[in-house]
């Protein structure tokens, strides 16, 4: 039996498995138990070549090994262990940020001690009103295109008016090439009216945008050498009248960067973005009530891909049930429409 393309090697990649031995690892489920012999002829791979592979899921936890052959534990317990494991390694991270975002202010009366006096400290520059925060930010990438942008938006509001009144000027900056940028965005914004479509035309754009439950508060970099933090750290800007400060200091914007990472790569892709269509469709069409032959009739597609879909989905959104499926998927807006 051979593999096919779909596997489970991105999402298990942040879990400690290579994309080899994520492939070895399926092959196992799907067979159940087999022998390295077995393997060797499932995967088109020398049993030599797979010998460490095994070793190395054996010893993570999720393949169990008697006799000569190997076993493929459940997929619940063996990776739930895996998810556990890097949840604390992603939390003790996450409060190590949080200590180096609580010394800024400390970093900053250490650089002010220590900077060259022939260049004088770096200015802090306050800006009051969402009108100079977005105009502030396309005129940084007009002096100096193409201009690397990061931003995380915490909250409802904020989207909308970026929506209503400066998307489009910032998706003509990604479009002319002045501007590369990349948003992190609350899920639930996603309801915002219009969102979805600007979020579409920017990256179309070549920008990027990407969802989590929660941000932790408003902040962007602007190349190397700027950063705008907000008046309350996870405070939302229009709460304080949109007033904040532009601080011009590599060592502000290493701190932020490197958070921006970390959300980054916790975050999810927009919803309709990406080889998830299928699935997102799938429970689009259950939501409304749909059984699995009525939805491969909708679709145009067999039973078994609606039910491989379903399977995809529940492993994707790291869900026990095809309910369970349908409420982290509306939590993370994937069930809302992208063309409101």
């Amino acid at each position: 039996m051979r593999n096919d393309s779909r596997t489970l090697s991105d999402p298990l990649g942040g879990l400690g498995l290579t994309p080899a031995q994520a492939v070895l690892y399926t092959t196992i489920l799907r067979l159940h138990r087999a022998s390295p012999a077995e393997l060797a002829a499932a995967t088109d791979h020398p049993q030599e070549r797979l010998s460490e592979q095994l070793t190395a899921l054996v010893r993570l936890g999720v393949v169990d090994q008697r006799s000569g052959e190997y076993f493929a534990r459940h997929p619940a317990a063996a990776l739930g262990r895996l998810v556990a494991e890097r949840l604390d390694r992603l939390a003790a991270e996450s409060r190590q940020i949080d200590s180096a975002l609580s010394s800024i202010r400390e970093l900053m009366r250490d650089y002010d001690a220590g900077h060259d006096l022939r260049s004088g400290p770096f200015p802090v520059e306050p800006v009051s009103g969402a009108d100079e925060l977005f105009e502030s930010v396309v005129g940084m990438a007009l002096d100096a295109p193409p201009l690397d942008v990061c931003a995380a938006i915490p909250d409802h509001r904020t989207m909308a008016d970026f929506t209503s009144r400066y998307a489009d000027t910032w998706i003509d900056a990604q479009r002319r090439g002045l501007m590369s940028l990349r948003l992190i965005v609350p899920a639930e914004s996603l309801d915002v009216p219009g969102l979805a479509g600007k979020l579409q035309a920017l990256t179309a754009g070549g920008g990027q945008a990407r969802t989590l439950d929660r941000v932790p508060s408003w902040f962007f970099t602007a190349g190397h050498d700027t950063a705008g933090l907000p008046a309350l750290w996870g405070g939302n800007p229009p709460d304080h009248g949109y007033k904040c400060y532009f601080v011009r200091a590599s060592v502000v914007v290493g701190v932020l960067g490197s958070l921006f990472e970390e959300l980054w790569a916790r975050a999810e892709p927009l919803p309709w973005a990406g080889s998830a269509d299928g699935v997102v469709q799938v429970l689009r069409l259950a939501a409304q009530g749909m059984g699995d032959v009525l939805i491969a009739r909708n679709l145009g597609v067999s039973v078994r891909t609606v039910r491989a879909r379903f399977a995809d989905a529940m492993t994707e959104l790291g869900a026990q049930s095809r309910f369970h499926a349908g409420v982290r998927a509306a939590r993370r807006g994937w069930l809302e429409e992208a063309d409101r």
